[in-house]
């Protein structure tokens, strides 16, 4: 489910957030092993998403579903699929200098110039419009990395078609040259 468990690294804190509440209520939180657990019988003050009940059970449900309907082996499995289809598509676009990911984590990282490796802001920009014109909405990471995080439960239709609208503006933007 994290990076960490994908590297052995046993972190003593991971912070989790964004998803834990189902994506409708917001929530996070702080897990730390049990030698940092220091302050469980204070209170250290009240903040404003803290120990709500309903975000509460939206996280043990959204976790439930996860684990009941495997969307982490999905997303590991769909993902290497993206990724095998993005390095594809680097052959056939000059602007994908780099490809890489974990699981439905991916990146796509713009140049210039392959053998400088020299970002291309402008492109990435272009690229992120023309797309947010066709439905498909993402971030641009570092000035020039197209960032695709799609949620656990995309179908492979949907991300073909995520896919499709990226290769379509990819070419419009190359066509159009730099600048």
């Amino acid at each position: 489910m994290f990076a960490c468990e994908h590297y052995g690294v046993v972190p003593d804190m991971l912070v989790v957030g964004k998803g834990l509440g189902g994506g409708i209520l917001p929530l996070a939180a702080l897990i730390a092993r049990d030698g940092l657990d220091v302050a469980g019988d204070r209170a250290l003050g009240h903040y404003t998403h803290e120990k709500n009940p309903v975000a509460c059970a939206a996280a043990l449900a959204t976790i439930a579903y996860i684990e009941a309907h495997g969307l982490l082996a999905r997303a590991r499995d769909l993902g290497r699929s993206t990724l095998d289809r993005l390095r594809t598509m680097m052959t056939a676009h000059p602007l994908i200098g780099d490809v890489r990911g974990l699981g439905l984590l991916l990146g796509i990282e713009l140049v210039a110039d392959r053998s400088t490796r020299a970002p291309a802001p402008e492109q990435a920009e272009a690229v992120m419009y023309a797309a947010l014109s066709r439905g498909l909405s993402f971030k641009i990471t570092m000035g020039n990395i197209i960032t695709l995080a799609p949620p656990l439960t995309i179908t492979d239709e949907e991300m073909d078609r995520a896919l499709g609208i990226l290769d379509e503006c990819l070419t419009e933007v190359e066509r159009r040259g730099p600048g």
